[in-house]
């Protein structure tokens, strides 16, 4: 996982609803940025995809969201910029959903699975790095568990740092599919199953 307090790396990226680039740049520094890996077609995010448009209905004006897909086209079409268009014009999404062809993204963010997520902490400087706050799961739901999805845990992080404070460092991995590597582009923390 990548470690607490590491910068967020950087992206730019299109958007698959707009077509434009969006960028970590682009983002207000003063607002903490959420980062969720996700695809179309895990069975883990079409379980959960609902609360992401709740997170952002509830936290439009303290937080920014972009949401990333870096599962390979070539082995999963069903995951490809047209069909993740489809779905963020279809759930209402508002954010961006990003695609990382080159999965390079992914790599930088050290991203695991789909659903991943990575809350980083706002900043007064627009240069300063933003530090990674919180990586860790949605909620305890999972397909089947009959769990409630609330996104309880990362809502609480949202809201720890929204109150000023940092979340603390006992957090639970997010659990999922496998991003979908390109054969040959595993990265080596995949490889070595680290």
């Amino acid at each position: 996982m990548l470690p607490l307090g590491t910068a967020a790396p950087d992206f730019r990226l299109k958007d698959a609803v707009s077509g434009r680039d969006v960028a970590l740049a682009d983002q207000p520094a003063d607002r903490p940025l959420l980062v969720l890996f996700i695809c179309n077609h895990c069975p883990y995010v079409v379980h959960v995809r609902g609360e992401f448009a709740r997170l952002e209905r509830d936290y439009r004006d303290a937080i920014s969201i972009v949401a990333i897909n870096s599962n390979s086209p070539a082995t999963h079409p069903q995951d490809g910029p047209e069909a993740m268009r489809a779905l963020a014009l279809e759930l209402g999404w508002g954010f961006p959903f990003l695609f990382d062809a080159t999965q390079e993204v992914a790599k930088a963010y050290h991203a695991a699975c789909t659903p991943d997520f990575f809350l980083f902490g706002a900043t007064d400087d627009a240069t300063a790095p933003r530090p990674l706050v919180y990586r860790g799961q949605l909620d305890g739901s999972r397909p089947g568990n009959d769990v409630a999805v609330t996104g309880s845990d990362l809502r609480a992080a949202i809201d720890e740092l929204l109150a000023g404070r940092t979340p603390g460092s006992e957090q639970r991995p997010s659990l999922g599919c496998n991003i979908k590597w390109t054969p040959g582009n595993e990265p080596d923390y995949f490889a070595s199953g680290g």
